[in-house]
């Protein structure tokens, strides 16, 4: 059995200290959903541990709206009905977000290849994808 061993992460921009076992898991640490922005990038922190974040920015699907105003990712996925069940919901915005953010007018090719990397069993992609390229239209203009 390992040591325990005292950490800060910073998650949406607060600071927490944990005290947990080396080999646990980022997910495990913070949350059921898999994907984070971390340092702006998305990752999957079921596949890293959370000793790794250890003084990084950690930004959860929380932390995409401001205050009340939704996150033009969350309002797309809305209005052109981008979820069902909602338990993938969390990967395709902070995956998307993490892209979006940086460059807007990504290609379809390139979004395509990203979104395909977040399974969803219950749509046919096809809102998601509509939602996402609102998104970025909607983000686009906002530079």
């Amino acid at each position: 059995m390992s040591e325990k061993r005292e950490i800060t992460l910073v998650v949406n921009g607060r600071s927490h200290s944990i005290r947990i076992d080396p080999r646990r898991t980022l997910v495990d640490a913070i949350r059921d959903d898999c994907t984070v922005l971390l340092e702006g990038e998305p990752v999957r922190s079921c596949l890293m541990f959370a000793v790794q974040a250890e003084g990084c920015q950690i930004r959860t699907v929380e932390g995409l709206a401001n205050g009340d105003e939704l996150h033009p990712l969350q309002q797309a996925f809305i209005d052109h009905h981008g979820l069902q069940c909602g338990f993938c919901t969390p990967g395709f915005l902070m995956l998307a977000a993490g892209v979006l953010e940086r460059d807007p007018n990504i290609n379809d090719e390139d979004l395509l290849d990203l979104l395909a990397s977040n399974l969803c069993r219950c749509t046919g992609y096809q809102n998601i994808v509509k939602a996402v390229r609102a998104a970025a239209i909607k983000m686009g203009a906002r530079r």
